[in-house]
Parts: structure tokens; sequence; C-alpha cells
């Protein structure tokens, strides 16, 4: 069988783990990352790691995923807040010349939206959209187990959809984008402003609306409805088989969830109704999807 390289590079952590066709990993290193060391020493411990693992050069090739958008065609990583001495370091060049291994690079989100393609949830549909809400939010499009990264990288950047531009400014998205409004992070900000520090974060609000507290919830049906707007947005752009949705926040989705795929299904056309909802199945999205970069790729 098959085996590939998956890389989950991030601001504090590198993970480099063997993976076989049909996504079980067969084995995983990790150290820290140390970015604020620079790219070559980040790239060093890359190679390292990937050098670690037992058969290596059996490997058929290697996958990254990286936080912030990602120039898939020249291999390299366009913005980045955590790793920002690595922005425009030729990532992919430097490692595939190394091991002289066709090398691909994208999205950490993008190549979770593959593993869940390909080996998770989403595995038995064409058409895959895959949504991730935690202290943000994002998503691809995979289409026939292929993530579309778009011309400069940005495609799937959903946080950014405004669902009501009458909402209040908070950072660099758009007034009323659906991240400042739904995701973990907005559900704690709106606790906060509600019930005070008693909220440390976005489940202490789902606990509260558990036991039907009635502020509580209108914030997690206000959150429901936000939701349902961009997924509405999604759905008539590209009409999907199946929404797989993950992320932190998932953890809640017993207060949520049927709220949201009912605002959902009233938002959209008739002809739209048989697309479904599922929720993410793989343990490692990120790593094994990383490593169906250059299984999808190469064949």
């Amino acid at each position: 069988m098959k085996t590939f390289i998956g890389v989950d590079l991030g601001g504090t952590n590198i993970r480099a783990a063997k993976v076989d066709e049909e996504g079980n990993i067969l084995q995983m290193v990790k150290d820290v990352s140390e970015p604020d060391k620079g790219a070559e020493h980040v790239m060093s411990k890359m190679i390292e790691l990937i050098e670690r693992i037992d058969g290596y050069e059996e490997c058929e090739g290697i996958g990254m995923g990286i936080p912030g958008p990602i120039d898939t065609i020249h291999g390299k990583i366009i913005v980045s807040t955590n790793l920002p001495k690595l922005v425009g370091y030729p990532i992919v060049e430097h490692i595939s010349k190394h091991f002289n291994k066709p090398t691909f690079i994208d999205n950490d989100v993008k190549v979770a939206t593959l593993g869940e393609a390909c080996l998770g949830a989403g595995k038995e549909y064409p058409i895959v959209y895959y949504v991730t809400i935690s202290t943000g939010i994002g998503g691809a499009l995979s289409i026939d187990k292929k993530v579309l990264s778009g011309q400069n990288g940005h495609a799937g950047e959903i946080g950014n959809i405004c669902i009501d531009r009458n909402r209040n400014k908070y950072n660099i998205l758009n007034v009323g984008a659906v991240e400042n409004e739904a995701s973990g992070t907005a559900i704690t900000r709106k606790g906060k402003e509600v019930f005070g520090d008693t909220i440390q974060h976005a489940g202490d609000v789902f606990e509260l609306a558990r036991q039907k507290d009635e502020k509580a919830l209108k914030i997690v049906d206000d959150m429901a409805y936000d939701l349902a707007m961009m997924f509405s947005a999604i759905a008539h752009v590209c009409d999907p088989h199946v929404f797989v949705v993950g992320g932190g926040v998932m953890k809640g989705k017993d207060v949520f969830f049927d709220k949201m795929e009912k605002y959902y299904r009233d938002m959209i056309h008739v002809g739209m109704q048989p697309v479904v909802f599922k929720e993410a199945m793989l343990e490692e999205p990120g790593i094994i999807g990383a490593a169906m970069l250059p299984m999808t790729k190469i064949a």
C-alpha cells in the first residue's frame, strides 16, 4: 500500500506523520516550531522530523498544511500571523529539493477539507463543503476530491462573509462578518456582555442555554440564524451535496445545530433541499488531509 508524509506546521508545533492511502496514521513525530528563529531554522526542524519517520524514503510524496492564505502555485505563505518570518519563503522548493519527492502545500483548513472529503464524513459525495467553527470560522470547497484554493489562495475565507451590515465593527473583517458574530470567540464576547466574567468560553453560554436561561437561548438562537445565513450564501454559490462541519464549537451542537439547519432550509430554494449536514469524522483531519495532497495530485 502506498504511503505519504503529512506535515502540520503551526506557530507553536510541527507534526509530521506517515499516512497510508486509507488514512491510517502509521507513525507521528512532533517538535516545537520556534518560528521566531527564522525560516531556515523551521525548515531544518521539518526535515529532521520527516527523517525521523521510519521508511520515509519509500513514501510517495509530502503534503503540508499551514494556517493562513497560501500560494499553492509557488509553494509559499502569503500572509501569516504566527509564522511571519516564513512569509514568501520557498517552502515547497526547499523540501522537494531535499527529499527529491513531489511536495505540496495548502492552508490548514483546506487540507482538513481534503481529509474529510477523501476519507471522512464527505467521502461518499462529489461536492463537499467543509466548515470549521472554533476560535474563528473557515471553510473550503472540494469537488471530486480536489480542493479549490483560488487564484490568490483565499478561496474559503468564509469568516468574512457579511450576514448583517448593521452590526458593530470589531477588527479587519467586514462589519457583520459571520466570524465576528457566530464563532466561539464571538459567542464568548456576547456571553461576557450579558453575564460578565462568569463566561470564560462559548461552552459556558451553551451550558446556560441547556439550563433554559432565556438570555443564553437568545445568544444561541442568533448564532444559529447567523450561521444559517452563512451556509445559505455558500450553498447558493456552489450547491454542495454535503456540508461537513467541525471545530470546537461543535461541542455545543446540541443547543444550536438543529436550529441552524432549520433556519438554513427556510432560506434556500426548494430544489436545493437534498443537501445534508454531517459532523466531521476524522480525529486528525489536518495531518491526514496534508498527506492526501500528494495522493490526489500525483495520481
